[in-house]
């Protein structure tokens, strides 16, 4: 028998700052218990809800092996205290990993199927290299010329957006330098308050005259990757690090790093029951397939896609966060859809903030959320290319 469409709604959202992967606030912090951390803070939030409610957990991961293995889901629920009666499952989307775990616990309360979910993404790209340890790519790609793009690093077919689009490097930079200045000028507001639970971590430094270690904690509360001595002058002067004559430079890149992000979703049903105020309506989803030699294309294909889900035109939504991957393809899709750049990342993007990949689209959740209820706006969106050739899309709605 048929079940009929119910809305999901999002009742807590939260997120742990990003830290710098190998030198950073959590390069030592595995990312099952940094996940754990995350999903203890969500269900703060909601105090008045029974965890037994929960019917699963779904969290995203792009690189689900080593630390974050095993299925990273249902150890970071045990490691959270969880009722056993919670399952778990990790899904990979690459850099949509968060976001389609979003989507797909959104989906399961939708269809009527649950009342209450969570979804997360988390990575530590500190513990798990950007490729895994033992990455090995099938030999037939290489028999046709239109699959060998799906060997490309990333860092490549950004040099092939910047040229099939025609964006500069002067663009890329100044539209790095925004990045940062946007996120500084946030930070300093205190407008990542409401969605960033601080973190305490710990670090160890020998003592070599007693042999022994000593433990510092400390609270980290701010994503560390904004820079605040950043200028043209300096991103001009870097060289360029995928192609000998091309523009993409570290500086206009998104930064490797570490974090997690977690959303408690309910149905109407349940909010009523437990006394859970609602955040946002999730409204539409969409993912959409690219060349693989131009994956950062991805949300052009993806946004008009999920807008017409909606059934929403461009101009309604008031706040785009749309992962900066690299400056090249943010800015390919920006001029390509008309997208109104005061819109999109109004408080710096992965350029300055960072993006630890598989967590990346349920931390941008988190950021989306909880701007809408803090500008009043209605509808907000998280956009993102993913590799080998994907974007992602996904809507939400102020309540």
């Amino acid at each position: 028998m048929s079940k009929q469409v119910q809305d999901a709604y999002i009742v807590s959202a939260t997120r742990t700052p990003i830290g710098k992967s190998h030198r950073g606030y959590f390069r030592n912090y595995r990312p099952d218990d940094l996940l754990a951390t995350t999903l203890k803070a969500a269900l703060a939030a909601v105090p008045g809800l029974d965890p037994k409610a929960i019917e699963d957990i779904i969290c995203g991961c792009a690189i689900p092996e080593s630390q974050q293995g095993l299925n990273v889901a249902r150890i970071g629920a045990v490691l959270a205290g969880l009722p056993t009666s919670i399952g778990g499952i990790t899904v990979n989307r690459f850099c949509a990993s968060g976001l389609s775990a979003v989507q797909m616990a959104a989906d399961r309360i939708r269809v009527g199927e649950a009342e209450v979910m969570i979804a997360a993404g988390v990575e530590s790209m500190s513990m798990v290299p950007m490729m895994g340890n033992s990455p090995s790519l099938s030999p037939s790609i290489f028999e046709r010329e239109g699959d060998v793009g799906i060997a490309y690093g990333m860092g490549l077919t950004a040099e092939k957006v910047a040229q099939q689009w025609k964006v500069s490097r002067e663009a890329q930079d100044a539209f790095a330098l925004e990045s940062h200045r946007r996120a500084l000028a946030a930070q300093q507001a205190g407008e990542f308050a409401d969605e960033i639970t601080p973190i305490e971590v710990t670090d160890r430094t020998p003592d070599l005259a007693t042999g022994e270690s000593k433990a510092r904690s400390r609270i980290v509360s701010l994503d560390e990757g904004a820079r605040p001595d950043t200028t043209l002058e300096g991103l001009a002067k870097l060289r360029t690090v995928f192609a000998a004559r091309g523009s993409v430079t570290a500086g206009n890149s998104s930064q490797t790093s570490d974090g997690a992000g977690a959303l408690i979703i309910a149905s109407e049903k349940a909010c009523k029951q437990y006394d859970l105020k609602p955040l946002a309506r999730f409204v539409s989803f969409a993912s959409k397939g690219v060349p693989p030699h131009i994956m950062g294309i991805g949300p052009i294909e993806a946004i008009p896609a999920a807008l017409r889900y909606a059934g929403l035109t461009q101009d309604a939504i008031d706040w785009i966060e749309l992962n900066e991957a690299f400056a090249a393809q943010s800015l390919a899709v920006i001029n390509t859809l008309g997208l109104d750049p005061a819109k999109v990342n109004p408080m710096g993007g992965a350029i300055a903030l960072g993006h630890p990949l598989g967590a990346t689209g349920a931390i941008r959740s988190a950021t989306v959320i909880h701007a809408l209820q803090r500008k009043k706006l209605k509808y907000g969106m998280v956009t993102m290319c993913v590799g080998m050739g994907q974007g992602a899309a996904g809507i939400f709605e102020r309540v």
